[in-house]
């Protein structure tokens, strides 16, 4: 069975591993939902700009929307139907003419620290590679003797850096060395030490707004629970405003129709960090917005102006 009028359903995704691996975990997911064959869907890999330039902090040349925009080009285009994004890589204000229509269940939320059993083993003045201020920021508030520098690369250069000394330690997200058969490399970093990025371990489905015979396709694997805590920690981010050098962190879980929402904001070196909890029913979208706010009014101006600068 192949689906109508579609056929083959193009899937557009990012070329490195890890983002291949989520593209057949979603292929895998319409598959079996729609009781398709395999030929009825066509994984179409693209180089992003974010995969082509490593030797410079992703906030200093574009931010997130350089894993996003050959993928946004190509749907525009019509070149694929549906793309595949992590969700912490997506832009939380985007043209109105692209939406989110579905995730995949969510993974393992954590950090997961390779080099060392724990951040209070690490060497005094360790040298930690990471390329996330949000990682930098908390790792200086827990010990300020660390030095943080930036490292980029896939998983596999990231672990190299640290095998070959260039590095002590790095931090990766738990839900990517999982979906690349690595799930237990590392040790898993508690989210009450570190509270996670948002959107952290969940996959999105984008497409055009206006193809709606495409997003009905996507309804069966959309995983509720995890659409809704994503959605909410994404309104947070939105209210809080900010770039890809403001150090924030959100994560939101949902138990009988409420959430409970905790974050926390943070200046570059770790000394200053406002923390927060909100718990509202899944449908107050205003909930996340005044959580934003809370946390920017006890800031202090520095700290507020790495967000409303």
């Amino acid at each position: 069975m192949t689906p109508s009028a579609i056929n083959p359903l193009r899937i557009g995704t990012r070329s490195s591993p890890l983002a291949l691996a989520q593209a057949e975990m979603t292929k895998a997911a319409l598959l079996a939902a729609h009781g398709w064959d395999e030929a009825a869907i066509l994984l179409v890999p693209m180089l992003s700009s974010g995969d082509k330039i490593q030797d410079r902090p992703l906030a200093e040349i574009g931010g997130k929307a350089l894993w996003t925009k050959e993928l946004e080009r190509a749907l525009l285009d019509r070149e694929i139907d549906i793309a595949v994004h992590s969700m912490k890589d997506v832009e939380t204000v985007r043209a109105g003419i692209f939406g989110i229509v579905a995730m995949l269940p969510r993974a393992d939320v954590r950090d997961r620290l390779i080099g060392a059993e724990s951040i209070a083993a690490l060497p005094h003045s360790a040298k930690v590679g990471t390329s996330s201020p949000r990682r930098a920021a908390q790792l200086k508030a827990l010990r300020p003797d660390i030095a943080t520098d930036s490292i980029r690369g896939n998983v596999a250069t990231r672990l190299s850096k640290v095998e070959n000394g260039e590095f002590d330690a790095t931090l990766l997200a738990a839900a990517g060395l999982a979906r690349l058969g690595q799930g237990n490399i590392g040790t898993a970093i508690e989210t009450s030490e570190m509270l996670p990025a948002a959107s952290q371990g969940a996959i999105g489905i984008d497409c055009l707004v206006e193809r709606t015979e495409i997003a009905a396709l996507m309804t069966p694997i959309n995983h509720l629970p995890t659409f809704t805590c994503v959605m909410a920690e994404r309104d947070f981010l939105e209210a809080l405003g900010g770039t890809c050098h403001s150090p924030v962190a959100a994560q939101a879980s949902i138990d009988g129709g409420r959430i409970t929402l905790k974050a926390e904001i943070l200046n570059e070196d770790g000394s200053e960090k406002q923390q927060g909890l909100s718990t509202f029913a899944a449908t107050d979208t205003a909930a996340p917005v005044s959580l934003a706010r809370q946390l920017l009014d006890a800031a202090s101006p520095a700290l507020r102006a790495l967000f409303e600068g």
